[in-house]
């Protein structure tokens, strides 16, 4: 799979980030939150990003 950075709240490799892949999909970094109260499949996660990486990324028009 590549993956492209398109864009984070900073440069180091610990924050909230979005990628995109050659598959079509996106790859996002952020935190896993154990607090949610919600049943998930075995095979799926759930991970918290700031609001403000989605409108960067809007605003940017990068997705």
């Amino acid at each position: 799979m590549k993956v492209t950075k398109l864009v984070s709240t900073c440069d180091i490799k610990d924050c909230p980030t979005i990628y995109a892949t050659d598959r079509g999909t996106l790859l996002l970094q952020g935190e896993t939150p154990t607090d949610h109260g919600l049943q998930i499949p075995a095979h799926e996660t759930l991970v918290e990003i700031p609001m403000e990486l989605l409108q960067k990324a809007i605003r940017d028009h990068l997705i």
